[in-house]
């Protein structure tokens, strides 16, 4: 009988004890546990750095898919005449689908001719409620694909609602509406005088 009068109450916490010690010194599942612990960030950091990868190289394709189209625009090999909004966005869309899905749904492209290059300098964009909108000096305007002839000087704006893949990294990635991300290149030059 223990010492509050209920008979093997010491011997169970005696056992109980024991138990505990031995529990505390076996070592065989501590290697399954570090790993359950490590593996958690461990594979979010993996995630976060292909994300990352991914996102970054399908903005240096896009930059090289629009200096080549600007290129062929510069040089006479697209003529004003032969180019619209649709043609444009197909033209940069066939090489962009390697990185993108078909039919590129976030791409949006500008191209216009300007005066001058410091009015080509004023034209901007801000992202505002979630969209893009294209600004020119002090107010506002729409995507358009109006090109000037030979000898004007232009500028080929692309954007691309690039979509984040990882939910865990659309907070801190994502600038625009449906958790997507901005990837942006441009283009100003003069073109060359090739005959209208």
């Amino acid at each position: 009988m223990g010492n509050d009068g209920i008979p093997g109450r010491d011997t169970r916490k005696a056992g109980q004890a024991r138990l505990l010690a031995r529990f505390a010194r076996d070592r065989r599942g501590s290697t399954a546990m570090e790993f359950a612990l490590l593996a958690i960030p461990f594979a979010l950091l993996v995630f976060a750095i292909l994300e990352s990868c991914i996102s970054f190289a399908g903005q240096e394709v896009m930059a090289n898919i629009t200096d080549d189209v600007a290129r062929q625009l510069r040089t006479g090999q697209i003529r004003s005449a032969n180019i619209n909004d649709t043609t444009l966005k197909q033209l940069i869309c066939n090489q962009l689908q390697i990185v993108v899905a078909a039919n590129c749904p976030g791409l949006a492209v500008d191209l216009r001719e300007y005066a001058t290059f410091a009015d080509a300098a004023q034209a901007g964009f801000k992202i505002q409620d979630g969209d893009i909108v294209l600004t020119q000096g002090t107010g506002t305007t729409n995507f358009t694909v109006a090109p000037g002839a030979a000898e004007s000087k232009n500028m080929l704006r692309v954007f691309y609602r690039w979509p984040v893949m990882t939910d865990f990294l659309a907070k801190s990635m994502a600038n625009l509406k449906n958790g997507n991300t901005l990837h942006f290149a441009s283009v100003t030059w003069q073109n060359e005088p090739f005959d209208n």
